[in-house]
């Protein structure tokens, strides 16, 4: 850690030095929101700190582009206004030494354009799509970047926001409502994707570090309920992500060094006739060095890892235009227990095996948009994906005493023989079609057409033996079975038409229907599901609105082919291919009020009603709803969708915008989630902590051309919920086995952690370092992440795992 210190001392001496004024550029595009045609004669201008008077400015041309040099360095707020549209306030815009800023920017029409009649603006945070009116919320690079805790991920930095908590500390699943991680849509260039983290198994939506670099990404949303039409195959929430384009006049450059990797991106134009360009990026694992400074990360095993990103954009005729991009990630780890001491921790799997695991995912695709004329826009991208999964277990024999204990020897448990008990590799890979028509018939009224198709393929293998563990007799391995045998195709389409209008001039209506069908049985169709929502504005700068919507939802595709083995079962078990969509009924109610020029206030209530939940045929506790926030997968007996799950809860959020050189961000929520499984005991669900709290704080201070930044974070999420042990099937099985009946009856001690980020940004010219420490869990507080099977020399085998402990993320970047 001194060496972070130095560098801070190192780079803070130039501030001696750099107390005269640094420039940069500032450029973009300026485009009608719906249909996506340049707009011409639009005013940019760059507000004093104050935001009471004008810096700078400029106009668009023809093409909707327009240019403001010599732009102070440092955070600018920009406000964008034309006749008969509304206007744009942009706060918080970073602008750097090392490279140009570049803003492309969509205008909404206003209703009404009589003089002195004042329209309701655009601000920071306000959703992209313009179908949403309740639970959405547009995020940018810099808050992934910015808020303390967050690691540069779309995912943790979700976690700040009202009604979203993380799952666990090494992984970035978020819990939204109380729904299961899986619950999630992920979605880049309109197509849905393969979960897109390295280390990522079956049947999650996260992981412990994410593909995409934050680096590639343009402003996207995030919805957490009743979300539009567009949006199929989810039912918690939805990450829709945008990827950005490359600089298409100069080449730039950013290289950072780090603990969670190196890092290169380049950008810049292929022709600057055309105005195309190019972005790539790559980054390779780091890791090693959290081994080599002692910190925790909760294993002795070094993951490694690597990925890699490009986008290239091509403008064609009549403002159109076609890029290609893809991303893509390979990650390995290998926890070998027969290496490790015994005070060795290990959160990561089982712990009388050695494990190796291997994932990789990748994604490809092109995306094609044209404004067809002023009022109507497409825009269709095809992509192909994949994930391929593999690992083998080696089960250790240990040696143990003549009261049947393990022998410890040198802090090591003394190990006689390996051999192998689980060997898989699961593929699935994905041909995407989202294509989509916006149609604005006049201000008052928009609509959007579209269809989203996926071809899957599938090709799961598993084989596994179970370990048989008898009181005085020698542990015995059982026959290989085929848990997984599968090569199969499936269709999953979805069209949907959503339709928004202004029933006056502060009354708006957002209604839509969609449908969903995958091919691979007869009961995974939902005909109908409407959606709708209705956006009120009231005076001094308030808005009421409403939403309500039916979503639906796969199954982890895995389970649909998984055999389960039972002593009355025959070789080749049982299916639960036949499960069909999980159901859930959204109700929202919002109220949203800016009592002052940087300052918002949203209190949101919701309901959520969950049914054609998958449970086990025979009576249980299990329930789908449980699932998905694990580095493992789930093996139950042959399910049907008569399960259901009801959540509801209340959401405040605070925030300020960035002006006075500080923001905040506070948000809480107060929920309750529930459900029954086949056994008709309605219980907590995992996720169900009743309450989650986040406090978000940072503070920048100006010294010359440079700056420094002091963040703070803290957050308090209620327990998860858990249930007694049952011993005997605990030894059985050599793992934690829970007494069904007594399910989540049981709640572990509430969450608690502090974050505190510092990052120092020095200009030069045309160059931008920035040094970083995001400080997580500065206090070192020990939250429960879970109870393990570890026998221990004193003969007990129940292990309280903790999760991450201080963790200090640290980075150096150079933009040039």
């Amino acid at each position: 850690m001194k060496y972070i210190f130095y560098l801070l001392f190192y780079f803070g001496s130039y501030t001696l030095f750099a107390q005269s004024a640094l420039t940069q550029t500032v450029r973009g595009r300026i485009s009608d929101k719906e249909s996506k045609y340049p707009l011409s004669d639009v005013t940019i201008q760059i507000l004093t700190t104050n935001s009471t008077g004008i810096t700078a400015g400029a106009l668009t041309d023809s093409s909707g582009h327009y240019r403001i040099p010599n732009v102070q360095v440092g955070r600018r707020t920009i406000r964008i206004t034309r006749i008969g549209y509304k206007e744009a306030l942009l706060n918080n815009i970073i602008v750097d030494a090392g490279r140009e800023t570049i803003l492309d920017v969509d205008l909404e029409e206003a209703i009404t354009e009589l003089a002195g009649v004042t329209v309701k603006a655009q601000r920071t945070g306000d959703a992209r799509n313009e179908m949403a009116v309740v639970s959405a919320r547009q995020f940018t690079v810099d808050e992934a970047d910015r808020y303390a805790g967050s690691r540069g991920e779309p995912a943790r930095m979700a976690s700040n926001f009202a009604g979203v908590q993380g799952a666990d500390d090494s992984r970035n699943d978020i819990v939204i409502r109380g729904n299961s991680p899986g619950g999630v849509l992920w979605r880049v260039e309109g197509v849905s994707i393969p979960n897109p983290n390295h280390f990522a198994v079956s049947g999650t939506t996260g992981g412990p570090v994410s593909i995409i670099s934050n680096k590639m990404l343009a402003n996207s949303d995030f919805f957490t309920g009743a979300f539009p039409a567009e949006f199929g195959n989810g039912i918690a929430g939805v990450f829709d992500l945008r990827l950005r384009n490359g600089n298409n006049e100069k080449h730039q450059r950013t290289l950072q060094f780090g603990f969670l990797g190196t890092e290169a991106a380049l950008e810049g134009p292929l022709s600057k006739k055309t105005g195309s360009s190019y972005f790539v990026t790559y980054r390779y694992a780091n890791l090693w060095l959290f081994n080599k400074a002692g910190i925790d990360i909760g294993t002795q095993a070094v993951p490694t890892y690597q990925d890699a990103s490009f986008r290239f954009n091509f403008p064609l005729k009549n403002n159109a235009r076609l890029a290609f991009w893809g991303f893509g990630g390979t990650s390995t780890i290998d926890v070998l227990i027969s290496e490790q001491k015994v005070s060795d921790r290990n959160i990561y799997g089982q712990n009388d095996r050695d494990q190796y695991y291997t994932s990789r995912m990748g994604v490809v695709g092109m995306t094609y948009e044209k404004p067809l004329n002023h009022r109507t826009f497409l825009r269709a991208t095809l992509a192909q994906s994949g994930y391929v999964q593999f690992t083998h277990h080696n089960y250790l024999f240990f040696q143990n005493d003549a009261n049947g204990r393990p022998v410890v020897e040198n802090d090591r448990y003394k190990i006689t023989s390996q051999a192998k008990v689980l060997e898989y590799r699961f593929a699935d890979t994905k041909t995407a079609l989202a294509a989509s028509v916006n149609h604005k018939f006049s201000p008052r009224s928009t609509l959007k057409a579209g269809l989203n198709a996926d071809l899957y393929r599938f090709n799961f293998v598993d084989s596994a033996r179970t370990v048989t563990i008898l009181p005085n007799l020698p542990t015995q391995l059982e026959p290989w079975q085929t848990r997984w045998n599968s090569q199969q195709s499936a269709l999953l389409v979805q069209p949907y038409v959503q339709w928004r209008v202004n029933l006056a001039d502060r009354l708006t209506l957002s209604a839509g229907l969609t449908s969903l069908y995958f091919s691979l049985n007869q009961n995974s169709f939902s005909p109908l599901e409407p959606r709708a929502g209705l956006a009120w504005d009231l005076p001094n700068r308030q808005k009421l609105s409403v939403a309500v919507g039916l979503h639906s939802q796969i199954q982890p595709t895995y389970i649909y082919f998984y055999r389960f083995y039972q002593q009355s079962t025959p070789p080749g078990g049982q299916f639960s291919r036949d499960l069909g969509l999980t159901k859930s009924w959204h109700y929202v109610t919002s109220y949203d009020w800016l009592p002052g020029r940087n300052l918002r206030l949203k209190v949101e209530a919701y309901y959520q009603k969950l049914f054609n939940v998958p449970v086990e045929v025979q009576s249980s506790s299990f329930s789908i709803l449980n699932t998905g926030a694990s580095f493992s997968r789930v093996f139950p007996g042959r399910m049907v969708n008569k399960g259901t799950g009801r959540n509801y809860g209340a959401e405040l959020t605070l925030e300020k915008f960035f002006s006075d050189g500080y923001y905040f961000l506070v948000t809480g929520s107060l929920f309750d989630a529930k459900y029954k499984g086949s056994d008709g005991v309605l219980r907590n669900t995992d996720f169900n902590g009743k309450y989650a709290y986040n406090a978000v704080f940072a503070k920048e201070f100006t010294l010359g051309r440079n700056t420094l930044s002091v963040g703070a974070k803290f957050t308090a999420i209620g327990g998860r919920w858990y249930g007694p042990v049952d011993d005997a099937k605990s030894k059985a099985a050599q793992d934690i086995i829970y007494q069904t009946a007594n399910r989540n009856t049981l709640q572990f001690p509430d969450y608690r952690r502090f974050d505190v980020k510092v990052d120092y940004k020095l200009n030069r010219t045309r160059l931008t370092h920035t040094i970083a420490v995001d400080f997580v869990n500065v206090l070192g507080i020990q939250n429960i992440l879970s109870l393990s099977y570890a026998p221990q020399p004193d003969g007990t085998f129940i292990k309280r795992e903790y999760q991450l402990g201080f963790l200090p993320v640290f980075y150096y970047r150079v933009d040039f």
